[in-house]
């Protein structure tokens, strides 16, 4: 019974986020039809614009169903960006190996922060907190000036383009446009169906489920929840490699201001798709919605043309605190139960 409950919580929360997506999306289609609001490319471009968001979210919800939560994921970004701008423009280092040394990098950061949390008992807030400041500390080392990208090898991979075979329509001159996305886009959606189905079919993925719902219990089933952890961490660090990889392939350059405020839009994408803060229930699923709403609400203000940049946020805290209250008052009644 207790499993169905939290089923059932789990599909509701990621229902509403659903439902929210595509009233908002069509409520932009209505407002902005005569600006090509409804066009297929401007729905491909909030997954393009959002890829690396995606994959750090992705990680997130993966720490934060743990019961954890890590704030060091934006400065990261930013360090993993200067990474690889500094070792291709004035390392001399090539764009593959450059790349896996930000992969690397980002096991590492994982791998020691999932260390503290898990065996050195660590709050993770403060664990990360130090991350945060260390990573972006370490962005200002690197370099305290912007670097731009202008490898061969890496500026065709942002540039690359996937065109789809449906959707297109005739411009002026009567030539077919298709719509496209980048491989970045593929990669953020590959990744995220393989930590969905990680999540959902494995035994790790279960466990994770398991400490996040109640370590005495997950302990008592004779489940190594330090090591879980520790796992989790690592998986959460690997993926802020990807992430910032995306992110850098958007960008092109890196600076130490950059992704500043990433973390948050992580955290409140992960609540937002219905992940709990206590831990125990989220959905990757959730996610994505949950970043295709921040990437909706930043397309309303593009389109209406006159308001702050800053409504995004200023929606975004209203969201989550509707999302947080909701959870509340879920857990209340499941608590009654």
């Amino acid at each position: 019974m207790k499993s169905k409950t939290k089923l059932n919580q789990t599909s509701f929360l990621l229902l509403i986020t659903i439902v929210l997506f595509f009233a908002m999306y069509g409520i932009g289609c209505i407002l902005f039809n005569d600006q090509g609001f409804a066009k297929t490319q401007n729905f491909l471009n909030l997954f393009i614009s959002n890829a690396g968001l995606i994959v750090i979210g992705v990680g997130m919800t993966v720490v934060m169903i743990t019961g954890g939560i890590d704030i060091s994921v934006g400065s990261f970004v930013a360090m993993g960006c200067m990474m690889l701008a500094w070792m291709m423009e004035k390392g001399g280092v090539g764009a593959v190996p450059a790349v896996l040394i930000v992969l690397a990098t980002g096991i590492i950061f994982g791998l020691v922060q999932g260390f503290l949390v898990a065996y050195m008992d660590i709050q993770p807030f403060i664990v990360t907190l130090a991350g945060m400041f260390f990573a972006r500390g370490m962005t200002a080392i690197i370099s305290k000036d912007m670097i731009s990208i202008t490898n061969v090898t890496f500026m065709a991979w942002a540039k690359a383009k996937v065109y789809l075979p449906f959707g297109g329509r005739l411009n002026k001159k009567g030539v077919m446009i298709y719509p496209y996305i980048y491989p970045t886009v593929i990669i953020a959606l590959l990744i995220l169906i393989a930590v969905f189905i990680m999540l959902k079919y494995t035994k790790f993925g279960r466990s994770i489920y398991a400490v996040g719902g109640n370590e005495q219990s997950a302990l008592m089933l004779g489940l190594n929840v330090r090591k879980v952890k520790l796992k989790a961490y690592i998986l959460d660090g690997f993926l802020c490699g990807v992430g910032s990889i995306l992110f850098c392939l958007n960008t092109l350059g890196g600076f130490v201001e950059q992704a500043k405020g990433f973390e948050m839009d992580a955290i409140a994408s992960s609540v937002i798709g219905g992940t709990l803060l206590t831990g125990g229930v989220g959905n990757v699923i959730g996610t994505l919605f949950g970043v295709l709403i921040k990437a909706t609400i930043e397309a309303f203000i593009t389109f209406q043309g006159t308001l702050s940049s800053w409504w995004t946020r200023i929606t975004i805290a209203a969201l989550l605190c509707f999302f947080i209250v909701l959870q509340s008052v879920l857990a209340m009644i499941k608590k009654k139960k």
